[in-house]
């Protein structure tokens, strides 16, 4: 995870990334003039509840309206929960034809949208065991499966922190088409909560996986990438990394400075075909 330091006003679209390297300097600052904001005009979508195993979560879920038999799309949220950008993020791939549906991974263990500190955002984060959020997700799919999405057109995405658990879940999650993880950590040190990390579990992948990248990217170095791709050539796993080389960090989210709307939107493209060619369509 490389979002550190600094301070937030609250975790949706009024965050500001100024800065990487020794970690992210996060400011509270007016809305970006480069946010996207998608309309709801022709989609059922809204706040839904997801039952799960330590008791139900707060989720956001968007479709074609009247669809029925829906592909799926699991998102995954960043660090600040699911925020604003996460929900549009549903509701441009529901435009596309999805059921996208996310669901607030950190509920259980805080409000990170009642905090003012990446500090404290971030010890709440801290306390996230992977297995609970696989669980969870699990959960999220079994959701969608009971309102109208076909699990078994089943796709997953997620940003940052997100990417990282995009990672993991395709190797957890027997069935799944695809996963597209965007600049998702590749390594890291291992503890109870968190004892693997991607490049740790390439063997065990059971769907392929497009990973997007900045070559910019202070706390991703494209040598983790070149390693990923490495790993997933020796294990015969099929995946695609992709780097944009002047992108850094979140070069997706269109609230925060580092937004690089032509490669933000490139990466969307290879995303929906990604889904398209490996059957979560």
């Amino acid at each position: 995870m490389t979002e550190r330091g600094g301070r937030l006003a609250r975790p949706d679209r009024r965050v500001v990334v100024t800065g990487l390297a020794a970690g992210l300097a996060l400011a509270a600052q007016p809305a970006a003039a480069t946010e996207v904001v998608t309309s709801d005009d022709g989609l059922d979508a809204g706040p839904i509840q997801v039952p799960a195993p330590g008791g139900p979560l707060p989720g956001y879920q968007a479709r074609p309206k009247g669809g029925t038999d829906l592909p799926v799309v699991l998102v995954v949220q960043e660090i600040f929960g699911l925020h604003a950008h996460i929900r549009d993020v549903c509701r441009r791939l529901a435009r596309q034809g999805w059921l996208a549906c996310s669901v607030e991974l950190f509920a259980r263990h805080g409000d990170v949208s009642k905090l003012t500190d990446i500090q404290q955002v971030l010890g709440v984060v801290a306390k996230v065991p992977d297995a609970e959020v696989l669980a969870d997700l699990d959960a999220l799919a079994a959701w969608a499966g009971a309102h109208g999405g076909d699990v078994d057109r089943m796709g997953i995405t997620g940003f940052c922190w997100g990417g990282r658990i995009v990672w993991l879940y395709a190797a957890h999650r027997s069935g799944l088409k695809a996963g597209v993880a965007w600049y998702g950590r590749l390594r890291g040190q291992a503890d109870p909560l968190h004892p693997r990390h991607p490049l740790d579990v390439v063997p065990e992948l059971q769907a392929p996986v497009l990973g997007l990248y900045g070559g910019k990217d202070g706390g991703i170095p494209v040598a983790d990438v070149d390693a990923m791709r490495a790993a997933l050539a020796a294990a015969g796993r099929p995946g695609e990394l992709v780097v944009y080389p002047e992108a850094s960090h979140a070069f997706h989210a269109d609230y925060r400075p580092s937004y690089r709307a032509e490669d933000a939107a490139d990466g969307a493209r290879r995303m929906a075909a990604w889904f398209r060619a490996h059957g979560a369509a």
